[in-house]
């Protein structure tokens, strides 16, 4: 499946295998620049979306893997991570920590690991979709082992 696979894709499917996950990458038919448009092409409900979002956390990069049914609280996020201030990062930020294109950044296949917090919400959904290193593509998993792959912390984000 790899030949086919954008190259940041690629990345993130090695990373995966590598970490023991599951799930295989999965190439959108057109770009889903909202979780309500992925969930419409996963025919899932939108809650299922593992969003990534980049912030700039007093400027080391802090992923936050939240429910597409969710906004963040940044400033619950700031006490949750310790943090003086939490912001969106610029894409250039998220490029820079991720090597991956904002709308299409992974939990896994980064540069350097990336401090990351999960949405407790993700745990009500049998199997959760995270994006997969592209705007196209995106691969399946599940809550714990969203977690466990990230190294990340279980977090309430609203």
């Amino acid at each position: 499946m790899s030949e086919k696979l954008p190259a940041n894709a690629v990345v993130v499917e090695s990373a995966l295998r590598e970490l023991g996950a599951t799930g295989e990458i999965v190439v959108l038919p057109e770009k889903a620049p909202t979780a309500a448009t992925a969930a419409a092409q996963l025919g899932c409900e939108v809650g299922a979306i593992a969003n990534s979002l980049i912030f700039d956390a007093d400027g080391e990069p802090l992923l936050v893997l939240t429910s597409g049914s969710h906004r963040v609280n940044t400033e619950l996020i700031a006490r949750t991570a310790g943090a003086g201030k939490v912001r969106r990062a610029t894409p250039e930020f998220v490029r820079a920590a991720t090597g991956q294109p904002i709308g299409g950044v992974a939990p896994v296949g980064h540069p350097a690991p990336v401090r990351t917090l999960v949405d407790n919400w993700l745990s009500k959904h049998e199997v959760v979709w995270a994006a997969g290193g592209h705007p196209l593509t995106v691969f399946p998993t599940t809550f714990d082992e969203l977690v466990r792959i990230t190294g990340g912390t279980p977090v309430d984000v609203e």
